[in-house]
């Protein structure tokens, strides 16, 4: 498997010849992590032993904004992931238009094996440890892998304790009781169907003579696969589903299951929750492996597990046109070479998977007015700012592919990214 982080560097180098001259040299800053906390968290078991688990907080460039970023709990969890991580956030707070840098945080942990109160334990040892480097202004940690609002409470808790008075802007993704804000459980796949709907009407708009493409299709006849069946992918099928696509095949870490005339989401949750694994649904459906659900001839993948899934010994044999980047780095390098070539259209991690960071943002700005909004104000703040990026980069990618013969999604969303971290590390720090 390829290192996340040279990954991520593969891609920025992609774009070099596509920035002005003068931008260039500052790209080689932008390679450059600003911080790096890391350290081991001694936690007390329930054993009454003291167990060591290696925690990190990676903080990657804050030219636009403070830090911003979540924390996962994982046993993949390493110092590469991270700094990948807190690099594709930079990136994609910049092309959300919100004013933050990018961050990442992680503690390499199965967390399936620690109980409630050890998990606590894990929590706020983490965040004894990062304390002093996080801030409102400084620092916004958020839930990712394995963490949720629960976690991010006992955090909140610890980080008052330390600074003796209340701070709930200081970390986003929180119960609605301490300050978190509607709608940010689904945000993340939320966003990923409008940036469906967004791609289809686009797509249509610019190849209406291609009667034959996806994008003319009704939306039941678009059939989509969604790899991973955590947080993100669940909302992203259940909301496509509800939105009229047919969401054919889901899997998890054990496996999944393809129905071709379409599954319920909310059914298989259901069922997943009650037996461990989507691979319990039966009801019109068949199992199948994670790598055969990459190869399933539909309309779209959905990548929404961790990093690295779609590489150079698979990529070739996906056949759908689209994927829509719903984890973070799923398509290494070297496969996004392969699936260009094949004129695959990828919708970027770091405008496809935004949602999650857009609304975090707006529960941080509700936090630091005290003035709070229903669901359906965040849901249309959320729609306006990612339908504003969208339009950027699409402009960005039919302009590059006027004058370059072709272009990709990504290359046009890292070229806009990095102008503006540039544009702002020009004027704050100038070479």
């Amino acid at each position: 498997m390829s290192d996340p982080y040279e990954s991520a560097l593969n891609f920025l180098d992609s774009i070099r010849d596509n920035l002005p001259e003068d931008y260039r040299p500052y790209l080689q800053r932008l390679q450059q992590p600003q911080n790096l906390v890391q350290g081991d968290l001694e936690v007390k078991m329930d054993d009454g032993s003291m167990q060591k688990f290696r925690a990190y907080r990676f903080q990657h460039n804050n030219a636009l904004g403070p830090y911003k970023g979540g924390i996962r709990f994982h046993k993949q969890v390493s110092e590469s992931e991270v700094k990948a991580l807190g690099l594709w956030m930079a990136l994609k707070t910049s092309i959300a238009g919100i004013p933050y840098g990018g961050g990442k945080g992680g503690v390499v942990i199965d967390p399936a094996q620690l109980s409630q109160k050890e998990l606590e334990n894990v929590s706020r040892a983490y965040m004894r440890l990062v304390a002093q480097h996080i801030g409102p202004d400084r620092d916004i940690p958020a839930p990712d892998v394995n963490t949720d609002s629960q976690v991010m409470a006992w955090m909140l808790d610890e980080y008052e304790k330390i600074l003796k008075h209340h701070a709930p802007a200081v970390i986003t993704g929180k119960p609605i009781e301490l300050g978190g804000s509607a709608g940010r459980t689904k945000a993340t796949g939320y966003g990923g169907v409008l940036a469906l709907h967004f791609l289809k009407k686009a797509c249509a708009d610019a190849y209406p003579d291609n009667t034959n493409g996806w994008y003319h299709k009704k939306r039941a006849d678009i059939t989509i696969a969604v790899q991973g069946f955590g947080n993100v992918g669940y909302y992203f099928a259940q909301t496509a589903a509800s939105e009229g696509y047919r969401v054919v095949a889901v899997s998890d870490s054990k496996g999944g299951i393809y129905a071709e005339n379409g599954l319920d989401p909310q059914a298989v949750l259901q069922s997943k929750e009650k037996n461990g694994s989507v691979t319990a649904y039966t009801v019109g459906s068949a199992i199948i492996t994670n790598e055969e659900l990459l190869k399933l001839n539909v309309d779209i993948i959905v990548p929404s597990a961790l990093e690295g899934a779609i590489h150079a010994d698979n990529a070739d044999h996906i056949q759908a046109p689209v994927i829509i980047e719903m984890a973070n780095g799923p398509i290494t390098s070297e496969a996004d070479d392969i699936l260009s070539k094949k004129d695959m259209l990828t919708v970027p991690d770091i405008f496809a998977n935004a949602g999650g960071v857009i609304v975090s943002y707006l529960e941080w700005v509700q936090n630091r007015t005290g003035l709070y909004w229903k669901e359906h104000e965040v849901d249309q703040k959320l729609e306006e700012l990612m339908q504003k990026a969208f339009d950027v980069m699409w402009g960005k990618h039919l302009e590059l592919k006027d004058s370059q013969g072709s272009a990709t999604l990504r290359m046009a969303a890292y070229v806009l990214a990095v102008e503006r971290i540039i544009k702002a590390e020009m004027l704050r720090r100038p070479l």
